[in-house]
Parts: C-alpha cells; sequence; structure tokens
C-alpha cells in the first residue's frame, strides 16, 4: 500500500476532479479514501488517484457508473494477490476486453465529431475571410464597429447557413 496519504485537495488537484465529483464518486462506491484523518479528513493514496484517473478517462466515453463499478470490480479482483482459478480469471479479462472494445468504438465516434467541428470552425473562418470587410473582422473580434456590421458579425457566431442576408 502507498505510504503517503493526501488531502481531497491535493487528489483534486492532481485529478483536475472537483472535490464535489470526487465525493459523489465515494457516495457512488467508486473510490473510498484509504484512510481517515484523526480530525475526520479523507485521505487518499497513489492507488486511489490512479483509480480516480481510472473513472475520468472513463466519463468523456459515456460510460454509466454502474459499468465504471464493473470495470474497476474486475481490474481489482485481476489485480488483487489472492489466487484465481482459469476460468474466473479468463471471464474477468472478458469484461475488461469488452470495456476496451467498447472505450475504442467511442473513441472514433468522438473523432468523427471533432473532425466535423473541425471543418464547421474551418468553413467559418473562410466565410469570414471571403466575405468580411476589416470593418466586419473588427466587429467580430468584439470590437466596436456600425450596428449592421455587428449584427452580421453575430449572425456568423450564430451559424447563419451560406447565402442568409440580414434585411
Amino acid at each position: 500500500m502507498d505510504a503517503k496519504h493526501m488531502q481531497i485537495g491535493e487528489v483534486a488537484t492532481r485529478t483536475e476532479l472537483s472535490l464535489r465529483t470526487i465525493r459523489h464518486y465515494e457516495e457512488a462506491g467508486l473510490v473510498i479514501p484509504s484512510a481517515r484523518s484523526q480530525g475526520g479528513f479523507r485521505l487518499y493514496t497513489e492507488t486511489d488517484v490512479a483509480r480516480l484517473m481510472v473513472i475520468r478517462r472513463m466519463k468523456p466515453l459515456g460510460f454509466t457508473l454502474e459499468q465504471m463499478r464493473d470495470l474497476l470490480d474486475a481490474t481489482d479482483r485481476l489485480d488483487c494477490d489472492e489466487a484465481l482459478d482459469s476460468g474466473e480469471r479468463e471471464a474477468l479479462l472478458e469484461r475488461v476486453r469488452t470495456y476496451r472494445q467498447a472505450a475504442a468504438e467511442q473513441v472514433e465516434k468522438l473523432r468523427v465529431q471533432l473532425s466535423r467541428a473541425e471543418d464547421f470552425a474551418a468553413t467559418l473562418g473562410a466565410r469570414l475571410e471571403r466575405n468580411a470587410s476589416p470593418a466586419r473582422v473588427h466587429a467580430f473580434a468584439g470590437q466596436e464597429g456600425e450596428p449592421r456590421q455587428v449584427a452580421e458579425a453575430e449572425g456568423v457566431r450564430a451559424g447563419l447557413a451560406a447565402g442568409e442576408r440580414f434585411a
């Protein structure tokens, strides 16, 4: 077991999770502080931080708390020192493989979404370069300008389709 204990604030900084989120994961049974100080403060170890990092990485991929709990249970059992029979070990490994496949599929979906978002941003940039006078570009950047120029810049921000015009 790790010798060094950290309070929740340090863990929050290291994991880039809020105190509230860490407490939520504790309430959900995903991570339990390794110890408590004499004053009752939660104390965490490097192992606890690693566990929170797994949770943090699963969250944006859309895994539920129950799925996180299931994966953590499987990896905990694989990592424990007690001997597992070959059937139990293979079943645990299959659970981990299933989560790896699900994660890979989600990553691919996110890549497609990111590509579309980058295309959209590039389209807007090209539209601005092609159609905007220096005054409009200035207005779009948040500087002063004529009301119509500001309105047109706002229209670009709102995602007006190519060819739509202001009256």
